[in-house]
């Protein structure tokens, strides 16, 4: 028996004395606030207060607490948000919410101890949290500020658009009662755990797994027990990945049987002991290997080991580049990139009147409940899908992970279950950013203007598909860039190896074909004679002139962001010269990269629909099942909505995602929500707004309001009144009530890759500004200026959350962030950015409206990440002469490169 004092409360507990104080906190005391994301002491989720400290409680076992006094979040503000958390609420530091209770908790302890910190105090109080969302800006800012005034007026009617508002579902990031995956588990639930394969390759079988499940008390599913396809994919054609693997695996971390029983008895389970024997084979790790002639086939039914090409052709590439009069080539390559999202994979599963329910975290419900289905054998309505909070995703968690895993295990038994990832079986079973093998070349004429450009990539999709053919269809469409290039041949091919799955990852592939393109974009300036954000606006796309796949576009804004950039470039000119002629052992540089990025699927279908009500007592629903994964889905669409419907945008309330009670908006990927869900509700809005209108007979400008059962509509003089409760409730339990599909108007690419894939892109371009250390090849990136069009800003609180994020994400992906499976398989050996690697960031929101977005706004949650790692590669050059040929640029690449550049 242990005692100690927990948010002012004696307690007693008899629990073995080596139980982490995370796991006391969360199962004995139910106290979930406190996060859990690696167990190791990395990720800081854990940290909260032990006698006043600052500390993490997934690292201090239970005797070490006794007679002490320990805080946790919900004791922080229990009567609501105190100081520092409405400053946490006014700042937009609370994205996906994952890391946020440890970040509370460890300013507050800060700010016990130091009422008005500076900024180096504050950094060094969070240096024990990450977070992968926020970039760490907004945070730093809210804690700077935890004494400052509150939130300012909440717009009015109709002027939520443009308006700083407040995340909508902050508050229960900032109070630790946001539910995340792991956070709700019945008494009495399977706990399971999936056996997963220590080879990239081998075969397997199984010996006597009855025996061996008797002796410890579990139970044990294998691929004979899945009752439908055992098989799964983001991309139906392209399915091809078992849920467990039935004879042989393919890369390290496939499952191949799960165990089931008490949470004690499978959590403590020595899974050495399973009884499968394994026969390794040969594997095959690059793309350069798969592709050799003599390679073994991992899929019988492709060509080779290529799983797809995409393609895009216009004009004569090879004619243009021979009869330029400056041509630049180059290679690149880039490794397996993690997601490291703070919250591991978790869900459970229950039956309920004859349907399998499962909460999971997630980016895509809809897909989840038909993958589910189908593996199951089940009709898709007898699955639903309830997601939880989305402890951050970035395109990972789109594809399926616990669900079919929880939801088999439910099936066959009847009890719930549950799921929860540890950090290193996330980082092994995850998806991963394609590492890619590129060239190009790029020519340009006498005045600098390009005439020609060729592309050609390998991108190592891994064992199976997931989402290689997007990456393989979008790259080609976008290696050109934000520019004018008449002549154009690019091809990205999707290769099978038998690494890591390779995914969704913030960009598609884009952000490194970006990374090639860019740097010779700066070598080709060189040899024009040109200053190279002078020759990026020379070349950069406008209205009407075609793209490399001949769609003419409106509302092109990558001019307006280069020019955003000039005052700002002409300072750090200055200013790098100056250091430079003082300094011999480090060097700065200044470097620029451009973005485009189109919003959704690539020339296919890609709608969304959306629902919204007004009930009896005057209740305003949107029924929002766009996943909000901490971009602020949540709040953007609702301030779309509410303006559209001409009401206060706190009015409005939220019904989350659920596959029962919420419309299909699709999957949260490829900055497509703001648009295109976005534009569903603005449509859904309208149409309840007329129907509203049509009843009180008033004119299409009247002004709207709600007070509990009244609608009243004024129109002029005219005023009328509707009482709610006389008119009949619909099956959805609403008086009035609109639902709108919205699809984006796209075309279909012919062989040569002319269309329209996109009906909305978005643009951008990055300033980066670092110090490189000629000595060790140390790359420290001491300011980035950023310019996004957004083309309508609709809460610029979370859109410089977003671009603060993506900077932060592309900074890993240039200098530090390389997987390699059974190495970096934890968050201590896996680098991510901390609060003290991010610069200082300027954002400017440019508006170039797009007449097709909703109110014209386009997308911007990767177009963010794409410059990044090319402007620090380019700052790299300038100040250096050094070109990486290689990513991420580790100080050892560094110093290499600086050695091939010496004369």
């Amino acid at each position: 028996m242990i005692s100690f004092e927990v948010n002012g409360e004696p307690q007693s507990i008899d629990v073995p004395m080596g139980r982490r104080l995370s796991d006391v906190l969360r199962d004995n005391l139910q106290l979930r606030g406190t996060k859990v994301g690696c167990d190791a002491g990395d990720c800081g989720a854990c940290t909260v207060l032990v006698d006043g400290k600052a500390t993490c409680a997934c690292l201090t076992p239970v005797a070490q607490i006794s007679g002490r006094s320990v805080e946790t979040i919900e004791g922080v503000g229990r009567a609501g948000p105190n100081a520092l958390q409405r400053a946490f609420l006014r700042h937009g530091a609370a994205q996906c919410g994952i890391c946020t209770p440890g970040m509370v908790m460890a300013a507050e302890a800060l700010i016990r101890q130091n009422v008005s910190p500076d900024r180096a105090a504050v950094e060094a109080a969070l240096s024990g949290v990450l977070c992968r969302c926020t970039g760490y800006t907004k945070i730093i800012d809210a804690v700077l500020d935890a004494a400052g005034s509150g939130a300012g007026p909440e717009p009015d009617a109709g002027k939520a658009v443009g308006a700083r508002v407040e995340r909508l579902d902050g508050a229960a990031k900032v109070m630790g009662t946001e539910a995340f995956g792991a956070d709700i588990v019945p008494d009495g639930a399977l706990w399971v755990r999936a056996l997963r394969s220590p080879h990239a390759a081998a075969g397997f079988a199984f010996g006597d797994i009855e025996g061996w499940a008797k002796t410890h008390d579990v139970r044990v599913f294998t691929a004979k027990n899945i009752p439908g396809e055992n098989c799964f994919g983001v991309i139906e054609r392209f399915s091809d990945q078992p849920v467990l693997a039935e004879a042989e695996v393919r890369m390290v971390g496939e499952a191949v049987a799960l165990v089931a029983g008490g949470k004690d008895v499978v959590s403590n389970l020595d899974l050495g002991s399973f009884p499968v024997c394994w026969e390794p084979s040969y594997s095959f790790e690059t793309a350069t290997e798969a592709r050799d002639e003599s390679a073994r086939q991992l899929h019988l039914d492709r060509a080779g080991n290529q799983l797809i090409a995409g393609v895009v052709r216009r004009g004569d590439a090879e004619a243009s580049l021979g009869n330029a009069a400056h041509v630049v080539q180059g290679t690149l390559r880039t490794g397996h990139v993690e997601h490291a999202y703070i919250e591991p994979e978790a869900g459970l599963a229950w039956m309920d009147g004859g349907v399998l329910n499962i909460r999971a975290c997630t980016q895509a419900p809809v897909l989840d409940q038909q993958t589910t289905a189908k593996v199951l054998g089940l009709p898709t309505q007898k699955v639903r899908i309830r997601p939880a909070a989305t402890g951050g995703g970035f395109g990972a968690k789109l594809d399926v992970t616990v669900q079919p895993l929880v939801g088999l295990v439910t099936l066959l038994t009847g009890r719930p279950s549950a799921m929860v990832y540890s950090r290193g079986e996330s980082m092994m079973a995850s998806t991963k950013r394609h590492p890619a093998e590129m060239q190009a070349r790029i020519g340009a004429d006498i005045d600098g203007r390009l005439v020609g450009m060729t592309f050609d990539g390998d991108f190592d999709t891994g064992a199976y598909a997931s989402w290689g053919p997007t990456v393989a269809v979008r790259v080609p469409v976008h290696a050109s860039g934000p520019y004018i290039v008449p002549n154009y041949e690019a091809e990205a091919r999707a290769i099978h190896t038998n690494g890591p799955v390779s995914g969704a990852f913030r960009g598609f592939g884009v952000p490194q074909a970006a990374a090639l393109q860019e740097q010779l974009l700066d070598q080709l300036a060189d040899q024009v004679g040109m200053d190279s954000l002078a020759f990026r606006r020379l070349n950069a796309l406008s209205d009407g002139v075609p793209t490399v796949c001949g769609q003419e576009l409106s509302g092109v804004g990558i001019g307006a962001c280069l020019d955003a950039l000039q005052s700002r470039w002409d300072a750090a000119l200055i200013a790098v010269a100056g250091f430079n002629a003082a300094t011999k052992e480090k060097a700065r540089g200044i470097g620029v990269a451009s973005c485009w990025y189109g919003c959704g699927n690539t020339a296919l279908p890609n709608p969304s629909t959306m629902r919204i009500g007004i009930t009896a007592d005057g209740k305003i629903c949107l029924h929002q099942g766009a996943m909000d994964i901490g971009q602020g889905a949540n709040t953007v669409i609702a301030q779309l909505a509410a303006d559209a419907l001409g009401v206060p945008v706190h009015h409005v309330t939220l019904i989350d995602a659920d596959t029962a009670v919420t419309p299909d908006c699709g999957k949260t990927s490829a900055s497509r929500q703001t648009v295109v869900s976005g534009k569903a509700a603005v449509l859904a809005a309208e149409a309840l707004r007329s129907k509203a209108l049509q009843l009180a007979n008033v004119g299409p400008h009247s002004q709207m309001s709600l007070s509990g059962a009244v609608l009243t509509l004024i129109d002029g003089t005219v005023r009328r009144d509707v009482s709610l409760q006389e008119l009949p409730e619909d099956a959805h339990g609403y008086v009035l009530w609109a639902e709108a599909r919205y699809d984006p108007p796209t075309e279909a690419l012919d062989k040569d890759g002319q269309g329209a894939p996109y009906a909305v892109y978005g643009y951008g371009a990055q300033l980066a500004e670092v110090e490189v250390d000629l000595a060790l090849g140390t790359v420290q990136v001491l300011k980035v200026t950023a310019a996004h069009d957004v083309g309508k800003v609709i809460n610029p609180l979370l859109a410089e959350g977003q671009i603060e994020g993506g900077i932060a994400q592309g900074l890993g992906m240039a200098l530090m962030e390389e997987f390699h499976p059974g190495i970096t398989e934890n968050l201590h050996d896996y680098l991510i950015p901390t609060i003290g690697d991010v610069p200082e960031v300027v954002s400017h929101l440019i508006e170039v409206p797009d007449p097709e977005g909703p109110m014209g706004a386009k997308g911007l949650g990767e177009h963010v990440l794409i410059p990044t790692a090319p402007a620090i590669l380019n700052a790299i050059r300038h100040a250096t002469g050094a070109v990486l040929t290689q990513l991420p640029a580790r100080p050892d690449r560094v110093l290499a490169a600086l050695k091939a550049a010496k004369p």
